[in-house]
């Protein structure tokens, strides 16, 4: 029964208040989506490399949050810069509510110094969300016997599809293969995305700050291309509206394997402990996460699943300006 009742509540919500509050879908693995995180980071490894994302959000409460995300970037080196392309797709309540967005980002990459190196990006891409009324139930729907019999007396909305152009930017900077970090400012107009005639829902800007460092743990600070041993503590802070949220954790990684822990921080509550596990096997990277829920909807949300995957092609060292970055992998 509470499970059912959070569903409704769920689907009824963008009805019941004047304005909608349009937050994007959040991945646990962030250095698994780079370029979903900051389109500073395309072409960050130089070699072609293509990224996929799966996250089940809340599966306690009937397929709350789905989201899907696929990516390929590459350095390009006439254009000293890295090219990415991008594609989210996200399915709330069970598919009422969706929501596509594909993007296309260019990031170039200079050197500050000999060992501080730079990205700055644009993204611009297209948005778009669609809504299945007759997927949603409300509570003037509920019959005391006959359960969702009833007609709604919720207003049809003017417009059941509503698409509009995005723009992002980003930079990044990184000192050797030691610290680095980066902003993202996402949804720079906040355009429009309401279903009714006055449109006053708005995608309200995004700003995402990013921070972590590298600790080689071999003996004596030697590096070992065949085996690495690191140590890697991570901050990252998002805020989107009145939305704030804190991510501190770290990656241990001794390949073949790589794993880590997260604490999510709500600034109104505590949110979810995430551990991570991956595996690194030649040019094929995979990993999985689970939101264990500590907010007050532990009980019935069933925290949330995330697999990621990566595929690194292989390319021909040339004589490049640019070297990669080294940034988690998950």
């Amino acid at each position: 029964m509470i499970k059912r009742f959070a569903v409704i509540v769920l689907l009824s919500i963008p009805f019941f208040i004047g304005e909608l509050f349009a937050q994007d879908p959040e991945f646990s693995q962030f250095y698994s989506n780079p370029l979903y995180l900051n389109p500073a980071l395309a072409g960050v490894t130089v070699c072609p490399k293509t990224n996929a994302n799966y996250r089940n959000q809340w599966p306690g409460i009937g397929k709350a949050f789905v989201t899907y995300n696929i990516s390929y970037d590459q350095y390009v080196n006439f254009l000293h810069g890295g090219l990415g392309v991008l594609i989210t797709a996200d399915r709330a309540g069970s598919g009422s509510l969706n929501t596509t967005a594909i993007s296309l980002m260019y990031a170039y990459k200079f050197n500050l110094s000999e060992h501080l190196q730079a990205s700055g990006a644009l993204k611009v891409g297209y948005y778009q969300r669609r809504l299945v009324w007759d997927k949603l139930q409300f509570e003037d729907m509920i019959d005391p016997i006959g359960g969702f019999i009833l007609p709604t007396a919720e207003k049809y909305p003017d417009n059941l599809s509503v698409g509009v152009p995005d723009f992002s930017t980003g930079i990044f900077l990184a000192y050797d293969d030691l610290v680095y970090g980066g902003i993202a400012v996402d949804h720079l107009t906040q355009p429009k995305i309401g279903f009714y005639a006055d449109n006053v829902t708005k995608l309200y800007m995004k700003y995402t700050v990013q921070a972590g460092s590298v600790i080689n743990l071999h003996k004596n600070g030697s590096a070992s291309e065949d085996r690495e041993f690191s140590l890697s503590p991570n901050i990252l802070y998002q805020q989107q509206f009145k939305f704030h949220q804190l991510n501190i954790g770290m990656y241990l990684t001794v390949d073949p394997f790589i794993g880590g822990v997260w604490f999510r921080h709500n600034f109104e509550n505590a949110d979810a402990i995430i551990p991570m596990l991956g595996l690194h096997y030649k040019n094929l990277r995979i990993g999985y996460s689970y939101d264990f829920t500590i907010s007050k909807l532990r009980s019935a949300s069933g925290g949330a699943h995330e697999v990621s995957a990566s595929w690194q092609f292989p390319c021909i060292e040339k004589r490049r300006h640019i070297r990669a970055i080294k940034c988690p992998r998950f």
